[in-house]
Order: structure tokens, then C-alpha cells, then sequence
């Protein structure tokens, strides 16, 4: 189902949290609301939700305007950031509760929990409660009850945003290939750059209440509208009037047409990686990354005195985009 959601604008009290804002979601696709906290983008999940009214503007699912339908009619599957599992019910009567609000025959609720609980790997845990699940295995619960329904719209709040990092990241690509099986239209709300550009087959960036691009995650990353998309997805440095991933900044240990010198404050060796960090001659801050095997060809240290040149820079004047 896709999903049009045309100049919405929403305030709470003197609170512009949504301004005139206006995105398409396509039928089936994988959507991310990114963005820093407070931008908006929960809000706008809600309106699709249908758990907030917009002041102005409307939202519709496949070309019909669903702005005045109640969101329990709406076929939507939501899932919050905390659960909000019963806790004194069975994973398997938490996937169930609602088929049978909805009065299923109960051979096909147990068909359709049995089927959700294997897609979600929990098949072993269908008797446990929600307390003696772990936090991963608890959000998976809450993705298999959303969909039990069978939802033609799934929104997901910050899903994964209350686990550790290496859980995150094993959901981030759980969710990937669970989508790739079930192919509902998703939209999920995150302030987690790497889990939008991993995820996402689209990305919508919200700040302060605007849309300020929206577009695949290789569009966002090599081709930003504006320098906050720049500077929210992706790392980025400045030099003068550019700005500059960190792997576009070529190191110089001599002097080099249009370089900046610069000197070498810290090499941190992560991996395959060295990140570099340098100060300009005005004091500015610049991280560049590079190969190991460069910073240890180049002998790289704290202390020495180096030139920086772009060879890929992003230009913003008076709001325009220049690239080279």
C-alpha cells in the first residue's frame, strides 16, 4: 500500500512540531524517518498512525484519504520502542491478542502464530513470558504481534533504539530480511544514521518540522540537498567553503597546489581504518580517513605537519548545491 501523506502541518500549543510537510511512501517499500530528536518525524508516524490529527493537510493510503478514519481501522501494524507486551500473557497469546479481539477461528490464529512465530525465530519460545525474553527477543515478540493482523501498513517508532549496539545491529539486518520475505509497507522512525543508510531503501530526513530531502540512501550520502543532510548522513569535515567526507580528503606530506596545511593531533587505528585528526591553520577541526596501510606508508603522527586536498567536495551557497 503506498502511503501520501500532503502538507501536513502540526503544533502542539506554541510547538510547531510538523510544517507544510509533504512525502510519498511507495507500496511495499522500506521507508526511514531520519532525524534528530524533536524534528518531527514521530509525529508525522503517529499522523500516518492515525494516532494524532494534523491541523492542516491530509494522508492517503493508496490514493483514498484516511485522515478521518479512527487508526484501528486504518490496517496498520505499529510497534513502539518499549513493547508494550502484556506481561502476564504467553509469547504465543502475546503474537494472538489480535486475532481474537478480532474473533478468528482458533485454528487459524493457531496456524497464523505458529507460521509469525517461526518467521520471527521463536518458535522454541512460544510458553515463555515476556520477562524471560531478551530485550532483541521481546522486540521480535512485538514485530510478530504487529503483523499477526496481517497490516497492510507496519510503523515502527525507534524499534530498536532501547537495545545495545550489537543487538541493534543483528535486528537491523533481521528486519532487512524480514521485510524482503513479507514485503508490507514499512516506514520506521530512527535518529541512527547508520541504521537508515543499512536498512532503508528510502530515506526521509526531517529537521525542525521539514522534509529537507528525502531520496535512496546512495542519493542522501553522494548527492545532499542542504549541509544538515550532509552533516547527518555521513561523517563530513569542512575545508574553507567545502564540505568533505572524510575518505575524499587526499593527505600530502609535501606542499600541493590547493592544499591546506594542517597538522596531525591523533591517528586512531580502527580495523582496516586510521582516522585522522588534524587542525587547520585557523584551528579548525577535520577528521580524515584513510587505509592503514597508507598512514603507515606515510608514517603518520601526532605532531607532524601535513596538506589536505579534496579530491570530491559538496560547495553550499545561499542554499544552492555545487559539487566537484
Amino acid at each position: 500500500m503506498a502511503i501520501e501523506v500532503r502538507n501536513v502541518s502540526k503544533a502542539f500549543g506554541d510547538f510547531q512540531a510538523l510544517g507544510d510537510v509533504s512525502v510519498v511512501v511507495p507500496d511495499g517499500s522500506l521507508t526511514a524517518l531520519l532525524g534528530p530528536s524533536g524534528g518531527g518525524k514521530s509525529t508525522l508516524l503517529r499522523v500516518i498512525a492515525g494516532l494524532e490529527t494534523a491541523d492542516a493537510g491530509e494522508v492517503l493510503f493508496d490514493g483514498e484519504p484516511v485522515t478521518g478514519v479512527p487508526p484501528q481501522h486504518r490496517d496498520v501494524g505499529f510497534v513502539f520502542q518499549h513493547y508494550a507486551a502484556f506481561k502476564h500473557m504467553t509469547v504465543r497469546d502475546n503474537v494472538a491478542f489480535g486475532l481474537k479481539i478480532r474473533k478468528r477461528p482458533k485454528d487459524e490464529i493457531a496456524t497464523r502464530v505458529d507460521e509469525l512465530l517461526k518467521l520471527v525465530h521463536l518458535d522454541g519460545f512460544a510458553g515463555r513470558y515476556p520477562a524471560q525474553l531478551s530485550g532483541g527477543q521481546r522486540q521480535r515478540m512485538a514485530l510478530a504481534r504487529a503483523l499477526a493482523v496481517e497490516p497492510k501498513v507496519l510503523l515502527l517508532d525507534e524499534p530498536f533504539g532501547a537495545l545495545d549496539a550489537k543487538v541493534r545491529k543483528e535486528l537491523r539486518d533481521w528486519l532487512r530480511r524480514l521485510h524482503d520475505e513479507v514485503h508490507v509497507t514499512t516506514v520506521f522512525v530512527t535518529h541512527d544514521q547508520e541504521e537508515a543508510l543499512e536498512v532503508a531503501e528510502q530515506i526521509v530526513v526531517i529537521n525542525e518540522g521539514r522534509i529537507e530531502q528525502a531520496g535512496s540512501p546512495d542519493e542522501l550520502y553522494e548527492s545532499p540537498a542542504t549541509p544538515f543532510v550532509m552533516g547527518f548522513v555521513g561523517p563530513v569535515s569542512q575545508l574553507g567553503d567545502q564540505y568533505v567526507r572524510p575518505h575524499d580528503i587526499d593527505i600530502h606530506l609535501e606542499p600541493v597546489d590547493g592544499g591546506l596545511q594542517a597538522q596531525i593531533e591523533h591517528v586512531a587505528r580502527v580495523g582496516f581504518e586510521a582516522r585522522v585528526e588534524l587542525h587547520l591553520a585557523d584551528g579548525a577541526p577535520v577528521s580524515v580517513l584513510v587505509t592503514r596501510q597508507q598512514a603507515a606508508e606515510q608514517e603518520l603522527e601526532a605532531g607532524q605537519i601535513v596538506w589536505l586536498r579534496a579530491h570530491r567536495f559538496h560547495a553550499f551557497a545561499e542554499g544552492e548545491l555545487a559539487s566537484a
